[in-house]
């Protein structure tokens, strides 16, 4: 049985994440939740935060979102953002130029069901 489930990601702009992965946690608006291989399928609104994905090799990359919906599957995860930043880069002036737009992406959600501190340091955690 194959461990894997293929994550993509769309914002207006276009897909900006497409690979076959071992997880992901996305940030639902009744809280956080997981994804693996064989998951029941759902529908569900997502909220301001970050989308953990944990990759084929063991590492983790992540991406801050203000808002989407997501669609799971057995095989697939389906996520609709409307708007993301990649919380990497290809040096460190990039990746603190891209936390830095993440948290401006965040702090336009206007969103009293979430703490932007903890949001904010959680994308100040890939740093």
């Amino acid at each position: 049985m194959d461990n894997t489930i293929k994550l993509s990601i769309v914002t207006p702009s276009g897909e900006i994440y497409s690979d076959s992965i071992k997880s992901v946690v996305l940030p639902g608006k009744d809280g956080e939740f997981g994804v693996i291989a064989n998951h029941s399928s759902l529908v569900s609104s997502l909220t301001v935060g970050v989308i953990e994905i944990t990759k084929i090799d063991a590492t983790v990359e992540a991406i801050a979102i203000n808002w989407g919906h997501v669609k799971v599957n057995e095989t697939n995860v389906d996520v609709l953002v409307d708007g993301a930043i990649a919380l990497s880069g290809s040096d460190s002036s990039v990746i603190a130029q891209n936390i830095e737009e993440a948290k401006k992406l965040v702090s336009s959600v206007e969103d009293a069901a979430v703490s932007m501190a903890v949001v904010e340091s959680k994308i100040s955690s890939f740093a």
